[in-house]
């Protein structure tokens, strides 16, 4: 009887330097594909956040110079019935047609800037204010606050910088 042994064939238990190579390059390609997508997905949360939180405090400003008019925050004549400070709108404010002096408290937090990267500064401090007697091509601060803007120094997705919206 003759055993006829049979010819070793091609290895098939593991994969070829050829294959690891290709998948890592795919892996890497698809890599750098999602990382400039992460940074679009997290700029645009970032400017949502920043439209909300200028309408917030956009809406409190208005509510309160609504508020000023109808004699239930009291104020002198020469003022424009703007609030003096940002933190004028969470402090409580003596309801002037109560007769227990009730608070008025027009927000319940300051929305801070989600552009600026301190996060020890107050709330109020990480915005630009504009006084009422300020042009709007050139926005000051003054007595009162009649508007806000960002201090990112950035554009926007909209092509329109942070500082104009």
């Amino acid at each position: 009887m003759s055993i006829i042994a049979a010819a070793p064939g091609p290895r098939t238990d593991g994969f070829t330097l050829i294959e690891l190579v290709i998948t890592v390059a795919i892996i890497g390609i698809l890599a750098s594909m999602a990382v400039p997508l992460a940074e679009l997905t997290s700029q645009r949360a970032k400017e949502a956040e920043l439209r909300a939180a200028l309408r917030t405090l956009r809406d409190g400003i208005d509510a309160y110079k609504r508020l000023t008019e109808e004699g239930r925050i009291a104020k002198s004549p020469i003022e424009s019935g703007y609030p003096k400070k940002l933190d004028d709108l969470v402090r409580g404010i003596d309801d002037a047609k109560s007769p227990d002096k009730r608070q008025i408290y027009v927000l319940r937090r300051l929305p801070r800037d989600p552009f600026h990267a301190d996060a020890a500064v107050s709330a109020a401090a990480t915005w630009g204010k504009r006084s009422y007697a300020s042009p709007p091509g050139d926005p000051k601060e003054g007595e009162d606050v009649f508007d806000v803007y960002s201090l990112a120094s950035g554009v926007g997705l909209n092509g329109i910088p942070y500082r104009e919206w």
